[in-house]
């Protein structure tokens, strides 16, 4: 018994041909942080498997970044795939929550100066 890592091998299909030659999604391209989830549709039977594997994966919300991981793809890869699930209406998306503008700090410090009386 060796201990060996696990060795992952690429792909034998190039991104290329799973994105069917587009590099673009034709709209905005999707945040690496943008949460996805499967609908309830059914799959149909005509899906590549690169989308299907994504849907499988989707049944909880996942990150675009996740997904790509999960697949194994590079994100641009998969925010093609998953642009053309949206379009279907296989995919819903939550997109990233907006950095606050207002930077009133007065409510941590009451939370710090509460902790801070109970130690």
């Amino acid at each position: 018994m060796t201990n060996r890592p696990e060795h992952r091998t690429p792909s034998a299909v190039r991104p290329y041909v799973i994105t069917l030659g587009r590099s673009q999604t034709g709209t905005a391209p999707l945040d690496w942080e943008t949460l996805v989830m499967a609908t309830d549709a059914a799959f149909p039977a005509s899906l590549q498997p690169e989308h299907h594997r994504i849907l499988t994966f989707c049944q909880g919300l996942l990150s675009v970044a996740e997904v790509a991981a999960h697949l194994g793809q590079p994100p641009p890869v998969v925010q093609v795939l998953l642009s053309d699930l949206i379009a279907w209406g296989l995919i819903v998306i939550r997109p990233p929550i907006p950095p606050a503008e207002h930077h009133d700090v007065t409510m941590l410090r009451k939370v710090l100066h509460g902790l801070e009386s109970r130690l």
